[in-house]
């Protein structure tokens, strides 16, 4: 993964993991790393970053910790490479991406594909804790209709349970805001590929 570079891999991991988890500069970086002894250019960083986050991101998902059965869902708008999109994004009980999906809509089809992606990759959830979008509940209990119409198991599943409320919710809106803070640092879609699935350098 390695091969060839010029500087240590415990280097690069450290540029690229604090870059990802901190809300640094590429520039905080380059003065951070010349205090510690070691001579590297911000635009070098940027090119770890670039290169390597999704592919620690693809390691990372294949080690990660199964999420739990609590999600909690929601949406926010942002702007990705110039462009305004809705960013869903479904996190655990335990503050762990479940799922995400970028859409440039905001509707039941594109909540209903984010669901499904999400289902189809973590199974189902207990409960699902929502704010108060009615599109949002209208998606689960239809992907969950869909999904139990689906099992061929003869097991007899529950309905996934649904929480409509705002203070519930505050957990993934902080998560929301985690990731805003860090968004003009982010200049391409690799970067947010890493940022918006999990956070990876912060696990």
């Amino acid at each position: 993964m390695f091969k060839g570079r010029h500087f240590d891999r415990s280097v690069i991991l450290l540029c690229v993991r604090w870059y990802l988890a901190y809300n640094l500069s590429l520039r905080n970086l380059e003065e951070m790393m010349a205090e510690r002894g070691v001579s590297v250019d911000h635009a070098t960083v940027h090119r770890w970053v670039t290169r390597y986050s999704p592919e620690l991101l693809e390691r990372f998902n294949l080690r990660k910790r199964s999420v739990s059965r609590r999600w909690h869902v929601d949406e926010t708008y942002i702007k990705v490479r110039g462009q305004w999109m809705y960013l869903y994004r479904a996190v655990d009980s335990n503050g762990d991406t479940v799922e995400f999906w970028f859409s440039a809509r905001r509707d039941l089809t594109a909540a209903k594909r984010f669901l499904r992606k999400a289902l189809k990759r973590h199974g189902r959830p207990e409960r699902i804790v929502i704010d108060g979008s009615q599109t949002n509940r209208e998606a689960i209990l239809n992907c969950d209709t869909t999904d139990r119409l689906r099992d061929t198991s003869r097991r007899k599943l529950k309905p996934i349970r649904i929480r409509q409320s705002q203070y519930l919710s505050n957990r993934i809106e902080q998560d929301h805001r985690a990731i805003k803070r860090r968004i003009r640092r982010c200049s391409g879609s690799k970067q947010w590929t890493a940022l918006a699935s999990s956070s990876v350098a912060s696990r």
